[in-house]
């Protein structure tokens, strides 16, 4: 028979569980599109950038092969997007990857190999959809609206290309390191 005693070690035990589960959804955001940015912050800081949004037919003057770290960009040179949505998809991968940056420095080896396995994988996804929306692009058929919506489509893979690239160096060379 068990004796039930007085249940704080139940609460306790429960605490924790609950307190793991927790942490283990924030571990399982792999991905710059899952990082979570509360809502308020992101209209903060989409209202102190009034000029940053294209109107439809506009284009952005930004050359992003000429940046060699988007992370080290200004809120002022950041590419501008048609839709206020895609500015804020923008901002939410900045911080994940900003995040995932000061995290290598005190990340174990394990966790490193991990999210460069992880971010390896993903950028042949991003690889892939650059592809079809240039394809679409090069097809001529699409709308005006359609055409902008897959203007910023692929400069959001653009975008997270080079982060990613940029996020897979510095894990190369953590790993490097760490196996000495």
């Amino acid at each position: 028979m068990i004796n039930p005693g007085n249940g704080t070690q139940v609460e306790e035990i429960d605490s924790d569980l609950d307190l793991d589960l927790e942490n283990e959804k924030e571990m399982k955001k792999t991905s710059a599109f899952e990082a979570d940015m509360d809502d308020s912050e992101v209209e903060a800081v989409l209202a102190t950038m009034p000029g940053n949004l294209l109107m439809e037919g506009e284009e952005d003057d930004l050359n992003l092969d000429e940046i060699e770290n988007i992370l080290e960009l200004n809120d002022q040179g950041y590419p501008k997007f048609t839709l206020a949505k895609n500015k804020a998809r923008f901002l939410r991968m900045v911080s994940w990857y900003r995040g995932k940056e000061e995290w290598i420095e005190v990340a174990p080896l394990s966790g490193v190999t991990k999210l460069f396995k992880q971010q390896t994988k993903e950028l042949e996804g991003i690889r892939s959809s650059k592809l079809d929306y240039e394809m679409e692009l090069e097809t001529g058929t699409l709308t005006p609206s359609q055409r902008s919506y897959r203007r910023d489509e692929l400069k959001m893979c653009k975008v997270q290309e080079k982060m990613a690239v940029h996020l897979i160096s510095k894990l190369q060379v953590k790993i490097k390191s760490g196996r000495r």
